[in-house]
């Protein structure tokens, strides 16, 4: 009888191992806590974190320049019957 190895079971993310779970408990306490001390300073910063979402967001989302052509390059129906 062969018992199974580490390798055969899934390997889980770092966040759902139980030091992950307490972790990420402690920041958010701590960013509570921080939150809570200098709210009109976050206030202050939120203008300027939306405007440093923007180009994060280009930069990590993936980018499909498809537009709206099928398979085999041709226009689709909707663009096509639109003239």
């Amino acid at each position: 009888m062969e018992h199974g190895t580490d390798m055969d079971r899934p390997r889980l993310p770092w966040w759902r191992t139980p030091g992950g779970v307490a972790a990420i408990g402690f920041a958010l306490v701590a960013e509570f806590y921080v939150l809570r001390e200098h709210w009109g300073h976050a206030l202050g910063l939120l203008p300027y974190l939306v405007l440093l979402a923007c180009p994060l967001m280009h930069l990590l989302m993936p980018h499909h320049h498809h537009g709206h052509r099928d398979v085999a390059g041709g226009a689709s129906p909707d663009v096509s019957s639109r003239s």
